[in-house]
């Protein structure tokens, strides 16, 4: 019997995901179900499946920093809103990238692609091939509106990227801001990740701007930027290993 898991922070999404799962697949287990990063990789360290239905963006993060704490060896099928992280999933484990809201044809064809080909590491060689096709490239200068007015600013000029309320604004070292129209989760993937690291869900740090980084409770890190970000930053518990990593500039 094939067992598996799905990581899902939405209720609704889970009852519907697990509704198809038992419709086209009544012999496939649903051995459990996670809803953040920390639960996930506590049970990926102690339990194994066969295939694992994963959520892109969860209630403490995004799946990605599962991999970065625990080996994946097992296929997932990315379920997201969001297409801007297919690349990236692509070099994982992945069989298929579903954008919801998807249906049950569209599940059936990530089963069937899973059944038939993950055997044959066919999906490895697509991720490969999709990295050559599709390289990542990282932004040198982003172009801001101003009035009636264009100008660029050199992505080494920026101290900072926040969010507050939906809005997402970049901060210059010399203490200016301006309205961008990205997500924080796009800018992840333009930005050069030896400069800059998502310090928190609503904050994008350039190294060169943090100030201070001091112990907080609960094993966190509370940061000090230059200039100030507008807002408290406090790294998780689970992201301060990757954080210090980088900031001791290893990759």
């Amino acid at each position: 019997m094939m067992k598996y898991l799905i990581v899902e922070d939405e209720r609704f999404a889970y009852e519907e995901l697990k509704r198809m799962m038992t419709d086209l697949r009544p012999g496939y287990s649903l051995v459990k179900r996670t809803n953040t990063v920390i639960d996930t990789i506590g049970f990926l360290k102690t339990s194994v499946v066969d295939l694992i239905l994963m959520d892109i963006r969860l209630a403490d993060g995004t799946c990605f920093e599962i991999f970065n704490h625990v080996e994946v060896t097992t296929p997932v099928i990315f379920t997201t809103a969001y297409d801007e992280h297919a690349i990236k999933a692509f070099k994982l484990n992945s069989i298929d990238y579903l954008l919801k809201p998807f249906d049950e044809k569209e599940l059936e064809k990530a089963l069937s692609k899973y059944e038939n080909f993950f055997h044959s590491n066919t999906h490895k060689a697509n991720a490969k091939l999709i990295e050559q096709i599709l390289p990542v490239k990282t932004r040198n200068r982003f172009l801001i509106s101003k009035g009636e007015n264009y100008h660029y600013i050199e992505t080494v000029d920026i101290a900072h990227f926040y969010s507050e309320e939906k809005v997402v604004f970049l901060h210059t070292f010399h203490n200016k801001r301006y309205i961008i129209n990205y997500t924080l989760d796009q800018l992840e993937q333009q930005l050069d990740n030896h400069l800059f690291f998502r310090v928190s869900r609503n904050c994008i740090g350039n190294v060169k701007a943090i100030k201070n980084v001091a112990k907080y409770f609960n094993s966190r890190l509370k940061l000090s930027f230059s200039p100030e970000c507008p807002h408290e930053v406090v790294v998780s518990r689970i992201r301060v290993p990757d954080f210090l990593k980088w900031m001791d500039g290893i990759s």
